[in-house]
């Protein structure tokens, strides 16, 4: 089998689409770059969606946790807290028992059985948490003169906060927050490790990497490939919030502006 034939066959296999068995003997190497790409499209999905839409819990949370009515404070205090301070692996497991014992009571929850729903529902509430964090920080130190200035233009309610609170709120966490958007998607490998099985071997690139490691005996060729990948996927991420970081920072004097560089040093 030529490489092109193994890219047809297992280019979308994690997906349900194409060659249904995994190949038993003579591994190759395009077998293995192949597959494990496949399966990160689960990474990529896991990761954009948890941080498309953990970004509104996150500020709706930010937002709870910096008000004085602690029926509003209480709450997000303790969402961070939870989150925050148990590890995520744990969240999985703990996430999947649930589920599975509503499920019998409650059809509905029967989807979040699977790691598609379930996994992402976790994904979603720990970037929310720490995202959450980052922008509670964010909100503290706002300059004075900021808000001085929204008061002194007649700016009030939602008006101030959309022109003025939140778009600085983001200038200054997005450093910060670009690293926990790196963070979410290296952490999306905890998913088909977790208590969410893996349908039919439809598993991520970690999955892959597992079982060609396990059947070759020789653990220095899949993950090599699946750290590749994940490095890969880290330049892009750096790369898109460092556009949006300019498009925030685009009022600032030049020698003002802080682009975000590659530092392998502060990538865990």
């Amino acid at each position: 089998m030529s490489c092109w034939d193994t890219i047809a066959d297992y280019a979308l296999r994690s997906q349900g689409i194409g060659e249904r068995l995994l190949p038993r003997t003579d591994f190759t190497l395009c077998q293995q770059f192949t597959l494990i790409g496949s399966g990160m499209i689960w990474n990529i999905y896991f990761g954009v969606v948890a941080l498309l839409s953990g970004f509104f819990l996150a500020t709706a949370v930010a937002m709870g946790k910096a008000v004085s009515n602690p029926l509003l404070r209480k709450p997000s205090e303790w969402f961070i807290f939870i989150f925050r301070g148990s590890p995520l692996f744990i969240q999985f497991f703990f996430a999947y028992f649930v589920f599975l014992s509503l499920k019998g009571a409650y059809p509905f929850f029967s989807p979040l059985t699977s790691a598609w729903a379930g996994a992402l529902v976790v994904l979603f509430l720990n970037t929310a948490a720490y995202s959450g964090e980052i922008f509670y920080g964010a909100l503290q130190s706002i300059p004075k003169g900021d808000t001085e200035a929204a008061d002194a233009y007649g700016l009030s309610g939602w008006s101030r906060f959309r022109r003025v609170i939140w778009p600085t709120m983001l200038r200054l966490a997005w450093p910060a927050y670009t690293n926990e958007a790196i963070f979410l998607f290296h952490a999306t490998t905890l998913v088909f490790f977790s208590g969410f099985p893996a349908t039919q071997q439809r598993g991520d690139a970690l999955y892959y990497a597992n079982y060609f490691a396990d059947k070759t005996f020789n653990p220095f060729v899949p993950y090599p490939i699946l750290a590749g990948y994940f490095i890969i996927l880290t330049l892009i991420v750096i790369s898109v919030f460092g556009l949006v970081n300019a498009r925030l920072n685009r009022h600032l004097p030049q020698e003002r502006r802080k682009p975000i560089r590659v530092r392998p040093q502060i990538i865990r």
